[in-house]
């Protein structure tokens, strides 16, 4: 097991990954620093290995499926997850480090958007678009997390190893985030200065196709994490279209004693069943997501034994070796 995994996921990154690799280097000579190719072809492995990474690939494109066989593949006490395009800083990972190892913090976030983000991003609607995740995410549950789009992150071996990875692509961001609020898991903001790429490094994100799969992301997030909120929220939508087509009819049978608009009723009560559906599905939903917050505590328990016995057998492995040492220099 790694003390300190630093992870870059890469496509395309020839241009600035050598830089990456060995600022972290310098920053945290204890950490094995990973680059998880992503089908580039500009040579972003060859460079990454030449600087000291360990080079490993993953074929299905998509940030998302890079972070999945990240998580799966390593072990380690403390997680640094780090774009390859150099605009983050090392400078801030050993703080995020101490969060994680010292005061056990799940999550550590790089918050750009409270620094230098909005002078350095030179596109307004990534901009915007990091506000409104950042305002639909708080709001929706409840939180007050600084930057949620942020790609420098620090995780801890407990989260790296009960976080199911869904998303393929950038969306995972907002996947973390949510995963650690519903799970009440200590989530730490640390505020980080950003740095625009450099010329003629070329982002990968689309503004718009990948935002809005980023909003898509949300309503699902928000439909499975917060169900009985959702399906309420649609049920009372229901209830109010079915009580604006009944007011004229109603209206009308006060006046005459009769019901002249039959559709308009019968399509009314059908509006009022699947408001009556939506509750009732938003309550058996939340009772079994509240079954499944019990497993997963208890999963959680069982992630924090294997760790403590992957540790036990390290300091084993360690003392036995350092006894063998010492006997053979006795012998001598």
């Amino acid at each position: 097991m790694d003390d300190i995994a630093v992870l870059v996921p890469c496509y395309n990154e020839a241009k600035t990954v050598e830089k990456v690799v060995r600022d972290w280097a310098s920053v945290l000579p204890q950490a094995v620093i990973y680059v998880y190719d992503n089908n580039s072809k500009d040579g972003t492995d060859v460079i990454a290995r030449k600087a000291g990474a360990v080079v490993r690939y993953e074929r299905h494109q998509g940030k998302g499926n890079v972070i999945r066989r990240m998580f799966r593949e390593i072990d380690a006490k403390a997680y640094i997850i780090i774009d390859g395009d150099d605009t983050y800083p090392a400078a801030n990972g050993p703080e995020m480090v101490d969060l994680v190892l010292k005061h056990g913090a799940d999550m550590v976030i790089g918050d750009r958007l409270s620094s230098t983000y909005y002078v350095e991003n030179k596109r307004p609607f990534h901009n915007f678009g990091n506000d409104l995740v950042r305002y639909f995410i708080n709001r929706l549950f409840h939180t007050d997390i600084k930057d949620i789009m942020t790609g420098y992150r620090a995780f801890s071996y407990k989260f790296v190893k009960t976080f199911p990875v869904l998303s393929q692509g950038f969306e995972i961001e907002t996947e973390m985030t949510i995963h650690a609020v519903d799970k009440n898991m200590q989530v730490e903001n640390v505020t980080i200065d950003y740095r625009d790429r450099p010329a003629g490094s070329v982002s990968k994100l689309n503004t718009y196709i990948d935002g809005f799969k980023v909003l898509r992301t949300i309503m699902h997030l928000y439909r499975d994490y917060r169900p009985l909120d959702f399906f309420c929220l649609l049920a009372i939508v229901f209830t109010l279209l079915a009580v604006g087509l009944d007011i004229p009819v109603a209206l009308t049978y006060l006046e005459t004693g009769q019901v002249p608009r039959f559709p308009t009723l019968i399509v009314s009560g059908f509006i009022v069943v699947a408001a009556l559906l939506s509750f009732f599905n938003g309550m058996l939903l939340s009772t079994l997501n509240n079954r499944d917050k019990r497993q997963f505590e208890l999963k959680l328990i069982e992630t924090c034994d294997s760790y403590e016995r992957k540790l036990d057998r390290e300091k084993s492995v360690g003392a036995s070796g350092q006894l063998k040492i010492e006997e053979s220099g006795i012998e001598n």
